[in-house]
């Protein structure tokens, strides 16, 4: 919400309001079982950090929407009539299919880098064209995004990679410059044909991965995963599923056909196997239909269940923990997930016999 009311009045008609940013005129109340955020209308003054004013003033409508981003987040509706107050041209841009910055689009990238960004999601996510101006401001910085944390950079690119029009917005990324910036290396000239085939519902590690390799299929090395870890700010969940997509991808299509039920399913259990399989459908790989023609009655059988022997049944036959546990618990393991054992009194008789043997 958006309101001519000082903080001070905002806390006089809700006396448990919270300043979340008071000094910018932001306050958080409660009410009706809702949070929401109350700003003061405000003109800021100059940005020294890249991404705050160094001082605001309080003010009215027509400023607070004049130092906004975009022209179509610059406007306002009345929540008592309906009526949408724009001051800033963003309906007819709307209208038009537009992506603008108020005013000066200089000015508006250099207040917050992010906005470049910004740009390409908005452009992305509702099918909009940058106007030139505002495109041009944004090559002009896109090198360089100085002031702006690595957090937010990630934060902007899982937003865009969440969403179905995640190609869109990468190819934006790189057309406009910007993806040395996010990420920390040069771009090749690509059509992006994994990310653009990826099911709609794709989650942002196996989008990722399909950047990573239509940008480069030749190099998907733990020090690329690393710097793109890095510039992304992924969580240690994020990295660890994009390496383990990374690297199932190719044994899937390395071991799936030749191997046998115990391969492939430990395969279709292993970590990233869904995310390695969307890709390798994307790229319209001949194994990907096989895994799928497949999985079913592997599915129907079991493909993880509990091994019927453990280190604690070895312990119990009188074995001492060792080098030797690994191989045995694997083979019995791999004999069950083939259908070499009945039961579990079957699978502790031949471990016998190979304890023995």
């Amino acid at each position: 919400m958006a309101t001519s009311a000082i903080p001070a009045e905002i806390r006089q008609i809700f006396p448990r309001a919270i300043g979340v940013g008071e000094s910018f005129g932001v306050m958080l109340v409660r009410h009706g079982g809702r949070s929401i955020e109350v700003a003061t209308f405000r003109a800021d003054g100059v940005y020294v950090d890249g991404r705050r004013p160094d001082t605001v003033r309080f003010s009215d409508d027509r400023e607070d929407a004049a130092r906004r981003d975009f022209t179509i987040n610059g406007l306002f509706e009345d929540p008592e009539t309906g009526e949408i107050i724009d001051h800033v041209g963003g309906r007819a841009d709307l209208a038009a299919g537009i992506l603008r910055a108020i005013g000066s689009a200089d000015d508006r990238l250099h207040e917050d880098r992010l906005r470049a960004l910004r740009a390409a999601r908005f452009a992305a996510r509702f099918g909009l064209v940058i106007d030139p101006g505002t495109e041009a401001a944004v090559r002009r910085i896109a090198h360089d995004l100085t002031g702006v944390s690595r957090e937010r950079i990630g934060n902007e690119v899982r937003r865009m990679l969440l969403h179905p029009s995640r190609a869109r917005a990468v190819e934006l990324i790189e057309t406009l410059g910007l993806g040395l910036a996010v990420l920390g290396e040069h771009a090749p000239s690509c059509d992006y044909a994994i990310l653009v085939a990826l099911p709609a519902t794709a989650g942002v590690e196996e989008s990722l991965a399909a950047w990573m390799v239509d940008r480069n299929p030749t190099d998907v090395s733990p020090a690329r995963q690393r710097r793109w870890r890095e510039a992304l700010m992924l969580s240690n969940d994020e990295s660890e599923l994009l390496a383990a997509i990374l690297t199932l991808r190719p044994r899937i299509v390395s071991t799936w056909t030749g191997g046998d039920r115990a391969v492939r399913k430990r395969l279709a259990a292993a970590l990233g196997f869904a995310g390695a399989m969307a890709m390798l459908r994307s790229e319209g790989h001949p194994v990907a239909a096989t895994v799928d023609a497949e999985l079913p009655a592997l599915r129907a059988e079991g493909i993880q269940p509990g091994p019927f022997v453990t280190g604690d049944d070895l312990v119990a036959m009188g074995m001492r923990p060792g080098p030797a546990f690994r191989p045995m618990l694997d083979r019995a393991y791999d004999l069950q997930l083939n259908g070499g054992f009945s039961d579990r009194d079957a699978a502790l008789a031949a471990v016998r016999e190979w304890r023995d043997g």
